[in-house]
């Protein structure tokens, strides 16, 4: 591919020569000598695109000579290649900065990413983990998806989720709902509890922000605990799609018994009295739990079907390690859009150890 702009010069330049030579005098092939520099100004290097552009004005003078042409028309021959070469060469220097710009934008981008949302540790307790994070588009990095894990006293707790809208403000949000999530883990006796001190968090940044955050400041998300033992597995879900649980080849969405309200809403305000429900499930050896956000769910195919995980054959079976979980899904997701994807895509993956680790 490197080859292809010089060819596309190269051919550029030579067709321009031969009709300069060839064709009925009223016509040249000036344009097609002038759109060699062109070509190189907007695909190579400076100094290559300087280069076409000197070849070309020394071809437009030895064509003219050849020709016989008066030296009036030679020069006017000159001065439009010329002309023309310089706006080339101007174009070029244009495509460098803007590259350049680009790479720096994203690289901030990528960075901030990395700060808000840093990749989890691969063991974790009882626990095995890989996570994922696709764009929808390969030029964006940065997302309103989110995901973390961290060893509390009350177990092993984790969280997935995707905060309303895109952009700054989304990932402003992503801040705050990974900072009270890694806060408030540590102390909440319970998921209930740490969804509310989340919540509240969530709610105050909201109210604090400008209207731009404020719109971007409630989140769904899925609330996850594995006890210390690695046993037993506790879920509060808060309008998120549901997670699965993939054990000896077979994958099972796990509902949950209510859907709760998104944190940032107010839920202290809103929500209907009473305890929240946890859904509690047994986390067998070697079994993996797989969190995703709707990238996934809502991934459509060229019919418009949605992708179902439970109804994909490549999910049901046995994965050495969450990361081969991970990059199965992401794979499958990838052929049913054929790479076509409309929202960002977030993947969480945590497996029981058949063994525990020796301290």
């Amino acid at each position: 591919m490197a080859k292809v702009p010089w060819i596309l010069a190269a051919l550029a330049l030579v067709v321009g020569v031969l009709l300069d030579l060839v064709a009925p005098e009223p016509y040249t092939g000036l344009p097609l000598l002038a759109a060699a520099p062109l070509v190189a100004g907007a695909t190579l290097s400076f100094r290559a695109a300087l280069a076409v552009v000197c070849v070309t004005c020394v071809v437009s003078v030895a064509v003219d000579i050849e020709r016989q042409r008066p030296a009036t028309p030679l020069l006017v021959d000159l001065a439009v290649v010329g002309l023309i070469g310089v706006l080339a060469l101007a174009v070029n220097r244009l495509i460098v900065r803007q590259g350049r710009d680009l790479a720096l934008a994203r690289d901030v981008a990528e960075a901030v990413q990395r700060a808000v949302l840093p990749t989890p540790p691969r063991e974790v307790g009882p626990l095995d983990v890989a996570a994922g994070y696709t764009a929808a588009h390969a030029e964006a990095r940065i997302g309103g998806d989110f995901y973390a894990v961290q060893e509390t006293p009350f177990g092993v707790r984790m969280i997935i989720g995707d905060v309303r809208g895109k952009g700054i403000a989304a990932v402003a949000a992503v801040s705050v709902a990974i900072g009270a999530f890694r806060q408030e883990a540590e102390y909440a006796p319970t998921l209930v509890a740490l969804g509310e001190r989340m919540d509240e968090a969530m709610a105050r940044a909201a109210a604090r922000g400008d209207p731009v955050i404020s719109t971007e400041g409630f989140a769904t998300a899925v609330l996850a605990e594995v006890s210390g033992d690695g046993e037993v597995l506790s879920l509060v879900n808060h309008g998120h799609p549901p997670p699965y649980l993939i054990h000896d080849g077979q994958l099972v969405r796990l509902d949950p018994t209510t859907h709760q309200l998104p944190l940032g809403v107010g839920l202290g305000d809103i929500a209907p009295p009473g305890p929240a429900p946890v859904d509690m499930v047994r986390l067998p050896p070697g079994a993996s739990l797989l969190l995703v956000t709707d990238g996934v769910t809502e991934a459509r195919d060229n019919q418009g079907a949605f992708y179902d995980p439970v109804r994909s054959e490549r999910l049901h079976r046995s994965f050495k390690d969450p990361e081969a979980l991970v990059d199965a899904l992401t794979r499958d997701v990838g052929r049913w859009t054929e790479g076509d994807r409309e929202d960002d895509m977030a993947i969480l993956a945590v497996t029981r150890r058949r063994r525990p680790r020796p301290t």
